[in-house]
């Protein structure tokens, strides 16, 4: 697997006031510890080094940074080592609803804050798994849903990740290729402010437009 080239299709970069901004959505460090997998991927060593090869003046973890809801001995010592490799780059995490104690950490480094959402030059960036906050903002990134769309070739049917937009609202894929994305009709009914949208447009991670999506 060609992890850099992963990675930077299923991320996304901005220019921002703050400079190069770096967005990643649902990384789910760890997931190994909650699926039962006893081999190690050290998927996040490697999203480290893509990090650090990017080098952002900015970087925005959009929630679930890790996959276990609590905060064992192993996984804080996983997110020590990612957070370690990262000492340099400026980084905000919006808060998910994995995420749970993981300022323990994070407070550890003082380059990392932790925040519920983020407002940047009327960019809106949070998570996804909560009501809008009370922000003026022109448009809004997120992740929470893992969105994937079918594509079909022939009589195959192919499930692929997408970013997903809905009016002024962009959904990012989950950053981590061995996580197979969620269908788009059914995982914007977990988005509290998105669950009664009608349609949505879907783009592969290229860039490439495959179509309007219908929720109803």
């Amino acid at each position: 697997m060609d992890f850099f080239d992963a990675f930077e299709r299923l991320s996304l970069e901005l220019k921002t006031s703050m400079g190069k901004t770096l967005l990643l959505a649902d990384a789910h460090m760890g997931f190994e510890l909650s699926r039962g997998l006893r081999i190690r991927t050290h998927f996040e060593e490697r999203l480290a080094e893509f990090i650090k090869e990017r080098d952002p003046d900015l970087l925005i973890l959009l929630g679930d940074v890790k996959e276990p809801i609590g905060l064992s001995f192993t996984m804080k010592r996983l997110l020590i080592g990612f957070f370690s490799e990262l000492r340099e780059v400026p980084t905000v995490i919006t808060k998910g609803n994995h995420d749970g104690r993981i300022e323990e950490v994070a407070r550890k480094f003082p380059n990392i804050n932790v925040v519920d959402h983020l407002v940047i030059d009327g960019l809106l960036l949070l998570h996804g798994h909560t009501n809008l906050p009370e922000v003026e903002f022109v448009e809004a990134y997120l992740g929470h849903i893992h969105p994937a769309c079918g594509i079909k070739g022939g009589r195959v049917l192919r499930k692929t990740k997408c970013f997903l937009r809905v009016e002024k609202f962009l959904i990012l894929p989950s950053v981590n290729p061995y996580l197979e994305g969620f269908d788009a009709r059914e995982g914007i009914k977990i988005v509290p402010f998105l669950r009664n949208a009608k349609k949505g447009k879907a783009f592969l991670p290229d860039g490439l437009y495959i179509g309007e999506v219908s929720f109803q």
